[in-house]
């Protein structure tokens, strides 16, 4: 049977998470506790490389620790395809909020920084816009 010792840090560079967070995803559960070395050092499967890129990818696109443990079936079961569009729509007005936020804040700061004199007044309309 072929062996593959895959290092923490072989893993951090495919992946490309980071070596601190692939510790935390180990402490709360989202990583497995890997085997060790006699010399005591994490040694990782293709599986688990497989497992920390489906959670990077999550991640990447915004779900939460507990949404990607969901996706993960961590918590009961694998989930169904019903679940998982629940999730992924409930995420998705998550981030439909964030934007209409996001939108409303370039408003407002482009209204300020039009009203900004840029020169050596001390009356400042971001200043004030910020002490409101």
């Amino acid at each position: 049977m072929m062996r593959y010792d895959i290092t923490i840090g072989k893993l951090s560079a495919e992946t490309g998470v980071n070596i601190e967070t692939i510790r935390y995803y180990e402490k709360i559960g989202l990583m497995p506790k890997p085997g060790r070395t006699d010399g005591g050092h994490r040694i990782y499967t293709p599986v688990e490389m497989k497992r920390l890129r489906f959670i990077r990818r999550g991640r990447d696109l915004g779900f939460p620790l507990d949404d990607v443990r969901s996706l993960l079936g961590l918590e009961d079961e694998p989930p169904s395809c019903a679940e998982v569009h629940t999730i992924t729509v409930r995420h998705l007005e998550t981030v439909k909020a964030k934007i209409s936020d996001l939108k409303k804040l370039e408003r407002q700061l482009a209204k300020i920084a039009k009203e900004c004199g840029k020169g050596d007044d001390f009356k400042c309309p971001v200043i004030d816009a910020l002490s409101a």
